[in-house]
């Protein structure tokens, strides 16, 4: 569904007017649309039967509880990248064992807790990591299920800092590597071999190397189980990508076509398929809302700055990506649009949302929305130039709610010590 929408001149989420949103909780601010996110879950999971699959959301994306409720409640698990985010999943009720613990750096605390947890399993991605992880389960006279993440060194053909899946990136274990580490990881102690992992990477749009990589990862079930490994899952992370660009047919970027992938290299090998999607649930579900602060020119630009910065969305400065920016009140048809640099207040020539962007003449007061902000918005924020942290608000139908407020200077300001000698 398309949850944002101009009605009657202004621009909606669901029923609801942005610019109403912005007069009671200020600007700037995210928002997103619980109708939106429900639909494109129930789209994904339903696009993979009669497959078994275990859907974990990729929390990373966005780890608000109230977001993490609203998939909890359709019956989704987690996939979880850090002990803050393990914690998180458990306060919205997720069970351990829907959730999975994926990232290349897991503490010896953070894979006690997942233990004590009970989840479902460890993607374990170095050997060192699996010696860990068995010395510590052996310890606690615990069982942890693992998988392998395995690096197929196969290119997503996605930004490079979001590529995941080559040899020179940091993730997972080499695939040639694959029968020695499996065969060392049946051997250790506290450690049961349960599936094999891999992601490559996310924003992918191309379903060539998801193709490649699937059939990597049904070769390597074969070999594994013919060396005797009772593998129960595959699990295929993530990545599928969404639209951002105005004119993009979201039909285009429907699970389907990617399903049907999975069911092709899988359907008839008797085990479950653990599926980890993030931005495609998430993504276009929200907005981040700023008011126009003032409007300048400098030689043959013209500069729109607004009240959100790079620390509120760092995406365009950190990937160079593209958010189509819209004014909350509709432009009349025919209205002229001159390029705009969209920018933020942060002392930084790298702080912008928007670069040389067709955009309708606006005023200091005047309000726009950066669109498809609901995934790596709010969880990359920071405080860059003491600006503080934006609130988020969710829409369901024709009300909203704050999910988390706007914090105040006396809260941030009040999280720093000044020693004695100081004082």
């Amino acid at each position: 569904m398309q949850p944002f929408r101009y009605r009657d001149g202004a621009l909606h989420a669901e029923s609801v007017d942005l610019a109403a949103i912005a007069a009671e909780v200020g600007t700037p601010f995210y928002c997103y649309s619980r109708a939106a996110m429900a639909a494109q879950y129930r789209g994904f999971a339903d696009s993979f039967a009669p497959l078994r699959t275990l859907v974990c959301y990729a929390m990373k994306a966005n780890s608000n509880q109230a977001v993490l409720r609203v998939f909890a409640g359709l019956g989704a698990g987690m996939d979880v990248v850090s002990g803050g985010e393990l914690r998180r999943a458990l306060a919205a009720g997720v069970p351990g064992e829907r959730i999975t613990f994926s990232g290349v750096g897991k503490t010896r605390a953070e894979l006690a807790a997942a233990l004590d947890a009970g989840i479902h399993c460890f993607n374990v991605e170095s050997e060192p990591e699996l010696l860990t992880l068995s010395e510590i389960a052996a310890s606690k006279g615990a069982t942890a299920r693992i998988a392998l993440r395995l690096n197929p060194d196969i290119d997503a053909g996605t930004h490079a800092k979001i590529s995941t899946g080559k040899a020179e990136n940091k993730f997972g274990v080499p695939i040639e590597r694959a029968r020695d580490v499996y065969a060392e990881a049946a051997r250790l102690p506290g450690i049961a071999v349960a599936g094999i992992d891999v992601h490559i990477g996310s924003q992918i749009t191309d379903l060539g190397p998801f193709d490649r990589t699937f059939a990597a990862m049904a070769d390597t079930l074969r070999m594994l189980r013919a060396e005797g490994h009772a593998i129960d899952h595959v699990d295929l992370g993530g990545g599928l990508g969404i639209p951002y660009h105005a004119g993009q047919d979201p039909a285009a970027f429907g699970p389907e076509r990617y399903a049907e992938l999975a069911k092709r290299h899988f359907a008839r090998a008797d085990v479950a398929v653990v599926l980890e999607p993030g931005r495609f649930l998430v993504g276009n579900a929200g907005a981040l809302v700023a008011s126009v602060v003032l409007v300048k020119r400098g030689g043959d630009k013209r500069f729109v700055v607004v009240d959100a910065a790079m620390n509120d969305l760092i995406r365009p400065t950190l990937y160079e990506a593209h958010h189509e920016v819209l004014p909350v009140a509709e432009p009349p048809d025919g209205v002229l649009l001159d390029p705009a640099d969209i920018v933020g207040p942060v002392c930084e020539t790298g702080d912008y949302l928007a670069k040389a962007r067709p955009f309708p003449a606006v005023s200091a007061g005047d309000r726009v929305a950066v669109m498809s902000a609901g995934a790596y918005g709010a969880v990359q924020s920071g405080t860059y130039n003491t600006r503080l942290l934006v609130p988020e608000v969710m829409v369901d139908g024709d009300r909203f709610a704050v999910i988390r407020p706007r914090t105040s200077y006396e809260e941030l300001i009040g999280l720093d010590r000044v020693p004695d000698w100081l004082a």
